[in-house]
């Protein structure tokens, strides 16, 4: 039970940046208990273990969009440094970048948030595909009664009264 309580809590840290699902440098470093700058220091010193599908530097316009997005990562307003991004296997790499012991163990609980994180947007899948094909369904039905009105107005003659035009009565 605790570890689910965990794995929401890094789950509400995880954004979606071109295409990725990614976690931000700064929400990183507190987790790992150490600063963003020496976070930042052990990447690069070892960014050969980094590729662009790893870890990525925001541009402004996304820094801005980050920051406008989220308040706790508000202090990024006035940084004139754009934040590092880190995908599911930039974050396992931190592991063998950062070796301290709570480096380890939260590494551990951000692949379970990540784990959990697409479980949730599968079975949004399927929730989706199960209402696509409901509403197909409901529009198909709905088609067949309109058109089956439609075709029953044409073949049922008015009742009523028949005016005689100007011409027919003289």
């Amino acid at each position: 039970m605790n570890d689910i309580l965990q794995t929401r809590q890094f789950e509400n840290l995880i954004f979606e940046l071109r295409g990725f699902k990614v976690m931000i440098d700064t929400d990183l470093a507190s987790l790992y208990e150490t600063e963003t700058k020496r976070l930042k220091e052990q990447v690069k010193r070892n960014i050969d273990r980094f590729p662009d599908d790893f870890m990525f530097e925001l541009t402004l316009e996304e820094k801005e969009q980050l920051v406008a997005n989220c308040d706790r990562l508000n202090n990024l307003k006035h940084s004139s440094i754009n934040p590092m991004a880190f995908t599911e296997q930039g974050v396992a790499m931190l592991s063998s970048v950062l070796r301290s012991p709570k480096a380890v163990k939260i590494n551990i609980e951000i692949m379970r948030a990540f784990v959990y994180y697409r479980q949730i947007l599968l079975q949004n899948q399927d929730l989706y595909k199960k209402v696509k094909e409901l509403d197909d369904k409901i529009n198909h039905v709905y088609r067949f009664l309109l058109n089956k009105i439609e075709n029953s107005k044409n073949s049922i003659e008015p009742v009523g009264y028949k005016l005689k035009s100007k011409k027919e009565q003289k």
